[in-house]
């Protein structure tokens, strides 16, 4: 019989102090899962990345926007789906700045594109907003 895989889905306010419950359920998942550590500490610096772009850029700190996640464990890799209902953006925008311009902020691309062993952008399922796909290999280091 075919295992089926975990899923978790969780749904928070587009607001930073949010994003706390998100980095909780990220870590308590990948931990779960069997990564080592130093994995963990990524996947949840790659995953808050993604969703304080989404405050910032997507909603442009309006906080009455929605966040949800969704993680999917197949054993073999993790699928982290994060969604959000702001205008859709131009996928084309969405790029790291150089790491030769060293400034605070705008690196949170470059977290996740290094982190992640794969990164989708997507218009969600509905139809509204905007959806980024991740996924990352199981592996205990």
């Amino acid at each position: 019989m075919e295992k089926k895989p975990k899923v978790i889905k969780t749904r928070i306010q587009a607001r930073p102090e949010q994003l706390k419950l998100l980095r909780g359920v990220v870590r308590d998942a990948v931990h779960m899962s069997g990564c080592s550590d130093k994995t963990v500490d990524r996947v949840v610096l790659a995953v808050n990345e993604a969703g304080m772009n989404i405050i910032q850029h997507a909603y442009k700190n309006n906080p009455e926007g929605e966040i949800i996640l969704e993680i999917i464990d197949n054993d073999t890799e993790l699928l982290f789906r994060v969604t959000d209902f702001a205008e859709p953006v131009d996928t084309k925008n969405i790029k790291p700045r150089s790491l030769d311009d060293v400034r605070p902020g705008g690196l949170g691309t470059h977290f996740i594109n290094e982190i992640m062993d794969e990164v989708v952008y997507s218009v969600p399922k509905c139809g509204v907003g905007n959806q980024l796909v991740m996924k990352k290999t199981i592996k205990s280091d």
